[in-house]
């Protein structure tokens, strides 16, 4: 069985910083995508970020040159580093790995 446990959320004022961290444990026969998704109340669940094990990010329009994503692979961690924090990144975060093990979510609340 696999585990995510998401550390990282909390309150920050427009314009701040936070970041995520992600780490997976348990069995895991190979770890290709990790990545971040989002879903702010009454909306769906929207992509972040997903990284390869081979390093190639992929980022959501609207967090791109604002969040990075990296991964330590020796550890199964998977980073997200958000700065220029805005009112819309409030949301639950879910980290994921191989879209197919989610973790449980962690709020990111952002006040204007």
């Amino acid at each position: 069985q696999v585990q995510l446990v998401e550390s990282g959320g909390g309150l920050v004022q427009a314009g701040g910083s936070l970041r995520l961290s992600c780490a997976a444990s348990g069995t895991i026969f190979s770890i290709n995508i990790m990545g971040w998704y989002r879903q702010a109340p009454g909306k769906q669940r929207e992509l972040v970020a997903t990284i390869t094990s081979g390093g190639t990010t992929n980022y959501a329009d609207s967090v791109k040159d604002r969040f990075t994503i990296s991964r330590d692979n020796a550890k199964n961690t998977v980073y997200l580093q958000m700065n220029s924090l805005k009112p819309e990144d409030t949301a639950v975060y879910y980290c994921t790995v191989n879209w197919r093990h989610w973790g449980q979510g962690t709020l990111v609340t952002v006040s204007s």
